[in-house]
């Protein structure tokens, strides 16, 4: 049965309701996130909104504190679900390396089978041209791809992701080209509950000063909900406020995270700054692209490919075991031929050693030793040499002339 893209996946990823929903594989920290939203809501809406239904007299405005609170806090998790469970901008991963971008270096060869061959190289960075300005992208070794310009890959999800910004662990998931959006969303509109929480539970302490006359410790005495409520979202504010403001200044100046740590200290042109107005209609006004994965379909099997060229294409043809054996074994012949050429004492011992064996040597090996040694019908001269190690450590020679004299190692010397 065929398998679909989601049950085969290489990265990290969580996929739920049959590939419909992708997360990060730290998605187990979204029940963090989720209690730290939820559990100050219900205690809000428990101890401190109800108690205001009935403070204002006209319409019963006081149940609209209750309700904007509930709506509020449903559009923050809606955010925070899109964030998650969508593709950030994920590349799809290639099957094997471009081939338009191999190339061959002789000067790197590996030695495979006793040959050397020349290994395969790919350049590390290209460079692309983005508005006019060159653009350096690097190639991803994982993902067997170069990177579009602004993307980069993520360790924890082991995937490439266009427009990178970072990878946060609160919603679990990458933070891309394609969710940052509802990721800027979502951290804002957590802001803005955390100061309506604060301010009407601070609301709520004066409400409690004027009913009883008290000062403020006695208010804070009669709803101790208040103060934990305002501690808990004064604090919270410093995070996600901070976090909004940041990205504010990122957006306006068309940057990501990434881009903005990485690269603050080497002073590089901005190519992707189209100006204030312009960087923040490109983020919150412009349709998002379609996601490159279709995590539902299924795995088409990869046709059988071409073998790559190598610069051996017009090298003669390779041999075959066969052949190669034989070639070996005719070498161990000539080897030993020529071992036992040396432990004779004359030519024509030589020689009839040589003719007894008849068949068992074959004729090329014959006529490779007869190359060497001479014969009778030939007049020039062969020397044949080898070389040995004496006891002592020195070396001698053994020298055969043209009249078929045995000559020693002592003897060649004088």
């Amino acid at each position: 049965m065929a398998k679909r893209v989601h049950q085969v996946w290489k990265g990290n990823n969580i996929f739920f309701l049959c590939g419909r929903l992708i997360f990060g594989p730290d998605a187990k920290s979204l029940l963090v996130t989720l209690l730290l939203i939820i559990a100050p809501v219900v205690i809000f809406c428990i101890f401190v909104a109800r108690h205001l239904r009935h403070q204002f007299s006209s319409y019963n405005a006081g149940y609209a504190i209750i309700v904007a609170a509930i709506v509020f806090t449903i559009h923050v998790l809606v955010l925070l679900f899109l964030t998650s469970s969508r593709d950030p901008g994920i590349v799809p991963r290639n099957s094997h390396p471009p081939e338009e971008d191999i190339h061959y270096d002789n000067s790197a060869s590996v030695e495979v089978g006793g040959r050397q061959t020349p290994s395969l190289q790919f350049p590390r960075t290209k460079e692309v041209m983005v508005n006019g300005l060159p653009v350096r992208v690097k190639y991803c070794d994982t993902c067997m791809l170069y990177r579009p310009p602004r993307c980069s890959h993520c360790s924890i999800c082991n995937n490439c992701v266009e427009r990178f910004d970072h990878h946060c662990p609160w919603v679990g998931q990458c933070i891309g080209m394609r969710n940052y959006r509802y990721f800027f969303c979502f951290v804002s509109s957590a802001a803005l509950l955390c100061i309506y929480v604060f301010s009407i539970s601070a609301f709520y302490v004066k409400v409690l000063m004027d009913d009883h006359k008290g000062t403020v410790w006695k208010a804070m005495k009669e709803s101790p909900a208040s103060v934990i409520l305002m501690g808990y979202c004064f604090i919270s504010l410093w995070f996600v406020g901070g976090l909004t403001g940041f990205h504010l200044y990122l957006i306006s100046t068309n940057q990501t995270t990434y881009e903005n740590f990485r690269y603050r200290a080497d002073n590089r042109i901005n190519v992707y700054n189209r100006g204030c107005l312009n960087n923040f209609f490109e983020v919150f006004c412009t349709k998002v692209k379609p996601s490159k994965n279709n995590f539902r379909a299924l795995v088409q099997e990869e046709s059988q490919r071409p073998p790559m060229p190598t610069s051996r294409d017009n090298a003669e043809p390779e041999e075959t075991g066969d052949d190669r054996r034989m070639k070996v074994e005719d070498d161990l012949d000539i080897g030993g031929d020529l071992l036992k050429i040396s432990q004779r004492h004359n030519i024509e011992d030589i020689e009839a050693d040589i003719r007894s064996r008849g068949s068992d040597v074959p004729h090329h090996n014959l006529s490779e030793v007869d190359s060497v040694l001479g014969s009778n019908r030939r007049p020039p001269a062969v020397r044949l040499e080898t070389t040995r190690r004496t006891s002592r450590g020195q070396s001698g020679n053994w020298e055969i002339g043209n009249e078929g004299s045995f000559v020693t190692p002592k003897e060649a010397f004088q």
